[in-house]
């Protein structure tokens, strides 16, 4: 046909239906507009998750004048009854069979549901929902979050009749493909005749023009495939008698013609990373698009034409092609006549129940600001009442007060259960958050800008990141006692990754996974080195971009060259959607949030369909507010060592949260804490004695505290401020020791430039310093502008971003000049914000941290045992030894595991000398198995361990006996009968006997066996428990030759004699960007320091024993530290 045939795709998968589809929203919408078309809908399988793609790429499309519509909908999972088919779900329960949940979203089977399925609990049909406006898009929304719900989900969500009918207003629906309703009807009858069909779809008809009325369309789709054809006769003669109007439809999954073969690969890919592929799919890749059988790319009018005239004619059936036409032709008319034009309500949603009823919202917050202002004594401070009137204008103005009301709510669910952060991020600028004890800094007091956190002239929203002992907890409260479509976490969109996606490819085109491999080890550390040089970044971690590996890496580049396919496939594929998980802190707090967004499953719990993060922000803009909640072990620290604090010192028992909170706002709180305490900074800052302490568990930033010996807060600012790559690089941490300790020597150079940066020592740390200067020194600069100023020196841009900075500039020098400086000094000045701008740190953030660490130090100095204790109990399992190490170091004694008396958190002695071992510490010992031992014990005997009637050995299992007894924790059980520890953990776990006649047949078997060779137990100690049993490995002949020697451990490195000893605890293997091996040695001594050597030019015939102790002569520099370049040559074993 010569004249253009109008069509709007209304079936359409994204990449969003996981393993099925391919590609953005954007790039199908693109791709259809390329080709003709002014609308497309999105109907990915069972959720919206795609939708805001499509209302910021039409946004963007309109305000180029573009006209393209975008049309919402999904392609839902629907049962005739969900009541029926959850009697099923129940029997099956109840018979335990295996009903699992999948851990992420629900991936489309292709195959698995365009056939009959006679399991119920399997059971599902498509249906293609669209919106006609926005109440057919809440109900949309509605109907996708409730067929999540647990009652209605089993690997796929579901709808049915009863829930359409209650939400059908305004949505327009469709039967859909070949494993669509109809299709169902098809599946479950064809066996039973032509009649036994045509009856069942004539029952769907009925129903569901019930539901929809003259909404209710038949959908013809065109294709290869014999069924379709058959599916496609019946749907015309059903549709026919009930006067039901036909559609044709792409069924479109990818977004051109030429990524059908990514496509392929991208399911296959999927379906690997589930466990395996469905047995209907090849693992071969296609040779063609014709071994596949049709395209589903987003078509014209005139290509769907075609594709009907292709495969009906190889079909061999005749259709009416008026029929046909007219069925490509209302598709069009669906999308222009029947939908409205209009985009998803984006007013914002916050919960109305945290606003008293009879006041409006500002009303409400200005009068708790003024009660938490007089609540701290300062209600008749002018400063203070007047920076608070200010900052309530301002969120008046940009109509924020519901938004620091719920974030009122939140904190104070949060305090009433845990400790919470003194403040993060740029929210604790604010006095509004102060006063409402969202925060504990006073922003006054320490020059916070509120304008740094929310300005009038701004247009995004605020947010406050807020730190918690234990987040999970409160989510998990706010969800209970607010409703889970009132609290809901948002969604985390995990994406294919370069290296991992190099060698998902290259096995299908049966590369050696070696030189994959090689290449795939080799590729970031190449670039990395390049991509920092070219940045300008001497110091920390840097990660290269995709473009900058494909460029700087000689290895991908030779690797792609060889093999250019994979390059192809690589492209297409890099950084689409892999999988769904949940935001690590993130929530939306709003009423009937299931009315306004399609909420999904994922994992088993319930969340948002879209996320909000670096990479992506789709919930602002549609008008939801994210609230980070997110968790801090250093507050957990704080809560432990509080409660060892009211246990040892004030006779509390088993001390309650009332008690610990109690504590906390009476002593440590910053109001209350004494932050200029030298002590805390002479004992732990000044002398570098790190344990826990909040911001400085990294040996660079250790070191340069100690350099910078801070005295007072805004000192551990500056310090943590400055340890970071971009001032790092630029050896700010240098220069500014220098500085800070001779400050008599800096220069100013202008009153007001000295009263922003003294603090500092004449330099520029802080962001907010570079809007302070402009505000004092530029002309009628404002605060706000100041802030501004900060954001577009950042960037780089041109036109109106250019305009703005001139501007600025203008007003900066004519003020300075105003203010006694030179053009020239003004110039020179401007340069110096240029280039610290790049470099500057939140001033907020900073001294919120910084109060933390300060806390985490203050305990540390003053009840040293507690906090060890809480130190020892919140670090993670990786880092175990090493922290036990640092308790050593301290000088604490660690005492060994007991079954009977070790607990579940580390205690302290008496003497607070000793720190007494729980049973927790032991790698690999559950939960489970130590409720058995706490609610079983003591145990006198093996015998009362191994044959109690009341114990149940499911949970204390033979691996939780194993690792107790390798532990030592068995030790006191240990009697005359056994000739050591390995003949007793033989006879009584190994062989596990099930009476005390096995067991003493064991222990008569096993008499050889004797002690644990010294290997062993340094092994089963160190990889157990972490306790590093130093008097196994050195002993006490080994010792004096050291000391007799003058050797002093690495600890104590004397630069004069070079020779040290140590014992090395692990080698991590690298290669220099060369391509040179080069090893890390991780090592330890007497003193229980961890200490870390480069050795370059290792060989293959090189070796170095674990767990021996070493003499080596060592080269040590400053910022590297330990190093040498022959293991062979300096380094020998001792003994």
């Amino acid at each position: 046909m010569s004249k253009k045939i109008p069509f709007v795709g209304l079936h359409a998968h994204s990449g969003l239906s996981l393993n099925d589809g391919l590609g953005y929203p954007q790039d199908h919408m693109k791709f259809a507009l390329d080709n003709g078309c002014d609308g497309l809908a999105l109907t990915d399988h069972g959720h919206m998750n795609g939708l805001p793609y499509q209302v910021l790429f039409a946004r963007k499309l309109k305000a180029a004048g573009t006209n393209f519509k975008p049309i919402f909908g999904v392609e839902a999972y629907f049962l005739p009854s969900l009541d029926l088919w959850r009697e099923e779900y129940q029997k099956a329960k109840e018979q335990k069979k295996k009903i699992d949940k999948d851990v992420n979203l629900s991936i489309e089977d292709e195959a698995a549901s365009k056939r009959k399925v006679k399991d119920i609990l399997k059971q599902r049909r498509h249906l293609i929902l669209l919106a006609q406006n926005q109440t057919g898009l809440n109900n949309i929304f509605k109907l996708v979050s409730e067929s999540y719900r647990d009652e209605n989900f089993y690997r796929y969500p579901r709808m049915d009749y009863d829930l359409l009918s209650r939400h059908s207003d305004g949505v327009i629906a469709a039967s859909a493909c070949l494993g669509g309703v109809y299709a169902g009807n098809y599946w479950d009858n064809r066996d039973n005749g032509e009649e036994a069909v045509l009856q069942a779809m004539r029952e769907t008809t009925i129903r569901m023009k019930n539901v929809f009325g003259e909404r209710w369309f038949g959908e013809l789709q065109w294709n290869n495939i014999p069924d379709q054809h058959l599916l496609n006769q019946y749907i015309i003669q059903v549709c026919r008698e009930h006067d039901v109007p036909l559609i044709s439809t792409a069924d479109s999954h990818y977004p051109s013609p030429d990524a059908w073969k990514d496509r392929e690969l991208y399911k296959r890919i999927g379906w690997l990373g589930k466990g395996g592929l469905p047995e209907y799919m090849d693992a071969d890749l296609p040779g063609g698009v014709e071994e596949i059988g049709y395209e589903l790319y987003p078509k014209n009018g005139e290509q769907m034409y075609e594709s009907y005239h292709k495969y009906s004619k190889e079909a061999k059936i005749d259709y009416d092609d008026e029929l046909v036409l007219d069925s490509i032709k209302r598709s069009h008319h669906i999308a222009h006549d029947l939908i409205e034009d209009f985009m998803p309500d984006d007013n914002v949603r916050l919960p109305q129940f945290v606003v008293p009823k009879g006041k409006t919202d500002i009303q409400a917050l200005t009068e708790k600001c003024l009660a938490g202002l007089k609540s701290k004594d300062l209600a008749q401070d002018t400063e203070y009442v007047d920076r608070l009137k200010l900052e309530l204008e301002v969120i008046k103005d940009r109509g924020f007060a519901k938004y620091f009301l719920t974030m009122e709510a939140v904190a104070d669910k949060a305090s009433s259960v845990q400790l919470t952060g003194p403040g993060r991020g740029s929210a604790a600028g604010s006095l509004v958050a102060y006063v409402l004890d969202i925060t504990q800094i006073d922003p006054i007091k320490y020059g916070l800008l509120f304008s740094r956190f929310l300005r009038r002239d701004a247009v995004d929203y605020p947010d406050i990141d807020y730190d918690v002992a234990s987040p999970m907890q409160l989510k998990e409260m706010l969800i209970e006692e607010w409703g889970d479509s009132t609290v809901v976490p948002i969604s985390n969109y995990n994406t294919l990754q370069l290296r991992s996606l190099i060698k998902d490819v290259s096995k299908f085109y049966d590369i050696p996974f070696s030189e994959v491999n090689l290449v795939t080890g080799r590729m970031i550390q190449e670039a990395t080195p390049i991509a920092k040089k070219v940045h300008g970044i001497k110091a920390g971690v840097y990660a290269p971009t995709f473009e900058e590996v494909m460029s700087y890496s000689e290895s991908l580049k030779n690797f792609l060259n060889r093999y250019p396919h994979v390059k192809t496939h690589v492209e297409a594929l890099l950084g689409q959607v892999r999988s769904v998980s949940r935001h690590a802190g993130g929530v939306v707090i709003g009423e009937d949030l299931d009315k306004w967004m399609p909420l999904i499953n994922s994992g088993g719990v319930r969340q948002t369909p879209w996320s909000e993060g670096q990479n992506v922000r789709h919930l602002e803009p549609l008008g939801f507010i994210k609230f980070d909640i997110l968790g801090l072990a250093s507050l957990r620290m704080i809560e432990d060592a509080v409660r060892h604090i009211l246990i040892r010192h004030h006779g509390v028992k088993n001390p309650t949260f009332e008690q610990v909170k109690e504590y906390y706002n009476a002593h440590l709180h910053p109001d209350v804490i004494d932050l200029e305490d030298q002590n805390v900074y002479k004992n732990i800052f000044h002398k570098g004695k790190w344990a826990g302490v909040f911001q400085f568990s990294e040996k660079g930033a250790q070191e340069f505290c100690v350099r910078a010996k801070p005295k007072n807060i805004i000192d551990i600012s500056a310090i943590t401020s400055i340890y970071r790559p971009g001032p790092l690089s630029a050896k700010v941490d240098q220069t500014y020791v220098e500085a800070k300790s001779n400050p008599s020597g800096i220069s100013y150079g202008h009153e007001i430039i000295q009263e922003v940066t003294a603090e500092t020592y004449g330099y520029l740390i802080f962001q907010e310093q570079i809007a302070l200067l402009a505000h004092k020194l530029g002309k009628n600069i404002t605060l706000d502008e100041g802030n501004t100023l900060r954001k577009l020196l950042t960037k780089k841009g041109t036109g109106d971003h250019e305009k703005k900075k001139q501007k600025i500039f203008d007003k900066f020098v004519e003020g300075c000049i105003d203010n006694g400086l030179t053009k020239q000094k003004a110039n020179e000045l401007w340069q110096t914000f240029e280039y610290f701008s790049g470099y500057g740190f939140n001033k907020s953030h900073a001294v919120s941290y910084s109060v933390l660490s300060y806390q985490c130090a203050y305990l540390l100095n003053y009840y040293p045992a507690e906090w060890m204790a809480a130190f020892l109990d919140k670090e993670p399992e990786k880092r175990k030894e090493k922290a036990i190490n640092i308790a050593k170091s301290f000088g604490f004694n660690i005492e060994k595991l007991n079954i009977n008396t070790s607990g579940t958190t580390w205690e302290i002695s008496d003497d607070a000398k000793t720190l007494i071992q729980p049973l927790t510490s032991i790698k690999g010992l559950g939960e489970a198995a130590i409720e058995q031992i706490l609610n079983h014990r003591p145990f006198n005997t093996i015998e009362q361990l191994l044959f109690n009637e009341e114990i149940v050995y499911s949970k204390l299992n033979k691996k939780a006996l194993d690792v107790m007894c390798r532990a030592g924790a068995l030790d006191s059980l240990k009697d005359r009968r056994f000739t050591g520890m390995k003949h007793f953990w033989a006879a009584t776990i190994a062989d596990r006997p099930k009476s005390q006649k096995k067991l003493n047949e064991s222990i008569e078997a096993y008499m050889e066996e004797g002690d644990f060779s010294v290997e062993e137990n340094i092994h089963n100690l160190s990889e157990l428990t972490g306790l590093f049993p130093m008097d196994l490995v050195l002993n006490d002949s080994t010792r004096k030759k050291l000391d007799d020697n003058f050797i002093p451990p690495i600890s104590e490195y004397d630069p004069d004699l070079e020779v040290v000893w140590f014992i090395p605890r692990e080698i991590i293997k690298r290669k220099t960007k060369n391509g040179k091996d080069y090893w890390i040695l991780r090592v330890i001594d007497s003193n229980n320091i961890s200490t870390s050597i480069k050795c370059w030019g290792v060989r293959d015939k090189d070796k170095v024993y674990l767990n021996r102790p070493y003499i080596g002569r060592l080269n040590w520099e400053e910022q590297w530290g330990f190093s040498t370049r022959s293991i062979r040559h300096n380094l020998r074993l001792v003994g």
